[in-house]
């Protein structure tokens, strides 16, 4: 039995054993491998597998979710856990595969890859807006008649209009959520701000007072040296004066000792 895999009901891979194929209509290998799948799916009981089918044009999100690159695409399904097959599309590879349980030396599919995980949910999502859009395009140029280029400049519109509502939204979150953190920072960068002048302020005050006491001592040892050399002044002017006296009393002294000597000469004369 070939079981028509879709939208509503691909969950029921997630139990048990499954061999499962996506294809497209218009894709000739597809086509080919065709007759094959459906023999194939006669020996599902066999097998005690489920074989499935699914066609990504009318369910683009499956396409999204499985993220199909190239079509066929076949996926052997244990448990929930997938596996890519990659061997011959005969008969007996496919019975091969399952019979002799050859799927377990392939290796699975990664956990964030998987079907079933939350972020190829959100990309099955974007496949279906994407197949939406075509169909509104198709809608545009072929029912209505309208030119591509009509159609092109709508969803360029559109496209900036969402875009500016999206973010005009996000903002509007981010404000509210993120309002008091914010707020507090801000208080916390002024207080910041207030206490970094204060310190400057502060530290003026100390060099002023530094400044000033500088000065101060400068005066200080200024007035001394004048002091000093006042007194040095003075004690010159007093050396000038003892010696002025010294050569004032010189010249009496010698006119006192010629006058000594010619009445020692004249003694002398009176005793011959």
């Amino acid at each position: 039995k070939l079981n028509k895999i879709e939208e509503d009901n691909w969950q029921d891979l997630l139990t048990g054993e499954w061999m499962v194929e996506l294809f497209a209509p218009w894709c000739p290998v597809c086509r080919g491998l065709q007759p094959t799948w459906e023999d194939f799916a006669g020996w599902s009981e066999d097998l005690d597998i489920g074989i499935g089918q699914v066609d990504v044009t009318t369910s683009p999100g499956l396409s999204g979710r499985f993220m199909v690159t190239a079509l066929p695409t076949i996926f052997h399904v244990k448990d929930g856990v997938f596996r890519q097959y990659r061997g011959a599309r005969d008969m007996d590879s496919f019975i091969s595969f399952v019979e002799d349980k050859t799927w377990t030396g392939v290796e699975p599919i990664s956990s964030w890859k998987s079907p079933d995980s939350f972020q190829m949910s959100l990309v099955s999502y974007f496949f279906k807006l994407s197949m939406v859009l075509r169909n509104v395009h198709t809608t545009l140029t072929e029912d209505y008649q309208m030119p591509y280029w009509v159609s092109y400049v709508a969803f360029a519109v559109a496209t900036i209009l969402l875009g500016g509502i999206l973010g005009l939204i996000l903002v509007c979150c981010i404000d509210c959520v993120y309002s008091p953190k914010r707020g507090n920072k801000l208080h916390h960068n002024v207080q910041q701000a207030t206490r970094a002048d204060k310190k400057d302020s502060d530290a003026e005050e100390e060099d002023d007072v530094e400044e000033l006491d500088g000065s101060q001592d400068e005066e200080v040892q200024d007035l001394s040296q004048e002091e000093g050399d006042n007194s040095q002044d003075e004690g010159n002017s007093q050396n000038e004066a003892s010696q002025n006296s010294q050569e004032e009393g010189s010249p009496d002294e010698s006119e006192n000792s010629q006058s000594e000597n010619k009445s020692r000469r004249r003694r002398a004369r009176k005793a011959d």
